[in-house]
């Protein structure tokens, strides 16, 4: 329930950006300037969910990357 004691029905999509890293948008805003969608939508609950399960390496991309060269 949001601070008014009512239920939260916007639809939301995931977004991300090109370090990898995730976030939620409201569905019919334009995205933020380097967002791009992540093909998920549905409530706030759901892609907060689907986030947690596809965002398991919560380092941006190019930390990543330079970690792995290292090795």
């Amino acid at each position: 329930m949001s601070e008014a004691g009512q239920e939260d029905t916007k639809i939301y999509k995931v977004v991300i950006n090109q370090e990898g890293q995730y976030s939620i948008w409201m569905v019919g805003l334009d995205n933020p300037l380097g967002w791009d969608d992540a093909d998920k939508s549905g409530s706030k609950s759901e892609c907060l969910a689907h986030i947690e399960k596809v965002w398991t390496d919560m380092r941006p991309l190019s930390l990543r990357k330079m970690t792995e060269r290292d090795f």
